[in-house]
């Protein structure tokens, strides 16, 4: 039979762009509705080329909660390399707080002033409005699994938060966080929208609601 010749797709590979599609096309959606909140995660789609994946929903909630009650009433608050929390804590406007994100991402300067450009190559290459020590909480999601990326993002983090640190990063990283931030692994296992490969976990140096 010559369609013997004609590669197939496996069952499991159709189910996955069938998905995929279909989350595009609910994607379109949203953008075209009227209730389309440009805060909402997946309003800007993951770049895997710059090592993005969003957190999930329940995910990223929870660490904008925990960030919220850990900066205090009118506490202010810094994402680096985190939006998904970003989004989600914007969700939430007219809280008694104040944020700002610092991201690679260009795409993320639609959120005004908030938003700030950030290369973790260049750690203190930061606008003069962002005085040292001056975040309650400083919320950080290292892009790479590299103990140099932590060590560069960390002198970030170091100059930006009063004390307090919520560390987003690969358990393998642990050692390496302990060392550049002195912080320890919380019960907490954050998930993803995509499932990774790597294992991940949250660190912190306070007294924190993710254990």
């Amino acid at each position: 039979d010559d369609d013997d010749d004609i590669p197939q797709l496996s069952s499991h590979t159709l189910a996955a762009l069938q998905e995929f599609y279909l989350e595009q096309q609910k994607r379109e959606g949203m953008k075209t509705s009227q209730e389309f909140n440009q805060y909402s995660i997946g309003s800007i789609e993951e770049d895997w080329q710059l090592s993005q994946f969003w957190y999930s929903d329940e995910t990223a909630s929870c660490l904008a909660n925990e960030v919220v009650v850990a900066a205090g009433k009118g506490g202010r608050i810094a994402c680096v390399s985190a939006p998904s929390v970003y989004q989600k804590l914007k969700e939430q406007d007219g809280k008694d707080f104040s944020v700002c994100i610092l991201e690679y991402d260009r795409r993320f300067s639609v959120y005004g002033e908030e938003f700030v450009f950030y290369d973790y190559n260049y750690p203190l290459n930061l606008p003069e409005h962002l005085l040292p020590h001056s975040f309650d909480i400083v919320i950080a999601d290292p892009p790479y699994l590299s103990e140099e990326c932590l060590h560069k993002t960390a002198e970030t983090i170091k100059y930006l938060t009063k004390g307090k640190i919520l560390l987003c990063t690969g358990a393998i990283m642990e050692e390496q966080a302990a060392k550049h931030l002195g912080v320890k692994m919380c019960k907490f296992i954050p998930k993803h929208s995509r499932n990774l490969a790597n294992e991940f976990r949250c660190y912190v140096n306070y007294a924190s609601g993710l254990d």
